[in-house]
């Protein structure tokens, strides 16, 4: 009796966990994006919610809610009611690298926040305005120590992806460049674009059809080979040895949400990574596809957090 009763108080109403999972969704499912509309967890955040819709035969809309390089929209989620009906599509940043660059973090990402499915990653491109003269990663890196301290890069956000990538380059580089926040990829994209800003270190799907236009110029990719998508564009690495840094994304939910509705989430989420349409257009972008289970994707924080929390360290980077 006792354990029929926390069975059912776990769920919240008066009938059992999977009866839950078969009603759920009943009602529209909110799908948080913590960063401005234009980067790649908006992409991967409409790209997925619509087949995700489709799948469960419910209403998902996107909730940009950008801030404090994803804290401010992972926060939200962290403290949403564990029914299934807040979910939130992360990049690294608020998952593994704020944790070690706040003082205080409003929410403990491995247990605040339970993960769902790893749905991709995604190369990194470094790319420069047109203006600059280095042609080439070298050319970049003599450019960098001839001017200490007065090349700028841009990314989305303190603690996202491209300022990590920027202080990698930093390190392995021996250079000393200038760190500028936005609020997203697409406003750093924008940055870059009106020549605000020298470098990016942005995903791959924001800055290619700016690549492709002229408008901006790709020096090289941040992945440890080189890419379909620009197989003549050199990697980092062929000039910093071990260099590999770039975005991935996922889908979390808070925690204690019924295990239940997570395996439903993760089950429509990776028959949706294995549909022709969603491979094709992934592949288009530079992206892999990941899938596999809530337990691989908790790895994978795991992992990622312990490698960049040494990087901060090195690095030496603090944010207030």
């Amino acid at each position: 009796m006792i354990s029929a009763r926390l069975t059912l108080v776990a769920c919240g109403v008066l009938i059992a966990c999977s009866a839950v999972a078969q009603s759920y969704p009943n009602r529209p499912i909110r799908l948080v994006s913590p960063y401005a509309p234009g980067g790649g967890t908006d992409f991967f955040s409409r790209l997925v919610g619509q087949k995700l819709s489709e799948a469960l035969g419910a209403s998902i809309v996107t909730d940009n809610r950008p801030g404090a390089g994803g804290v401010i929209g992972a926060d939200i989620v962290a403290k949403s009611q564990p029914d299934g009906y807040t979910l939130l599509m992360s990049s690294p940043s608020p998952l593994v690298v704020s944790p070690h660059l706040l003082k205080r973090m409003p929410y403990d990402p491995q247990k605040d926040l339970a993960p769902v499915v790893w749905i991709a990653a995604v190369p990194a491109l470094m790319a420069v305005h047109p203006s600059v003269p280095a042609k080439s990663v070298a050319e970049f890196i003599a450019l960098a120590k001839s001017k200490p301290g007065q090349l700028t890069y841009s990314s989305s956000g303190n603690g996202g992806t491209g300022h990590l990538a920027g202080a990698l380059f930093d390190l392995g580089a021996g250079t000393k460049m200038i760190h500028v926040p936005y609020k997203g990829t697409g406003p750093a994209t924008t940055a870059l674009l009106a020549n605000e800003v020298t470098l990016s270190f942005s995903e791959a799907i924001a800055l290619l059809p700016h690549i492709k236009s002229g408008r901006l110029r790709a020096l090289a990719i941040t992945t440890l080979k080189r890419s379909s998508i620009m197989p003549e564009l050199p990697t980092v690495a062929e000039t910093i040895p071990g260099y590999t840094a770039g975005p991935w994304y996922g889908i979390l939910v808070p925690a204690k949400t019924p295990a239940d509705i997570i395996a439903k989430l993760n089950g429509a989420v990776n028959a949706i990574l294995r549909t022709p349409d969603i491979q094709s257009n992934l592949a288009n972008s530079g992206a892999e596809a990941k899938g596999g289970t809530p337990a691989d994707m908790a790895i994978q924080i795991k992992e990622e957090s312990e490698r960049w929390g040494r990087v901060i360290r090195e690095a030496k980077i603090q944010v207030e």
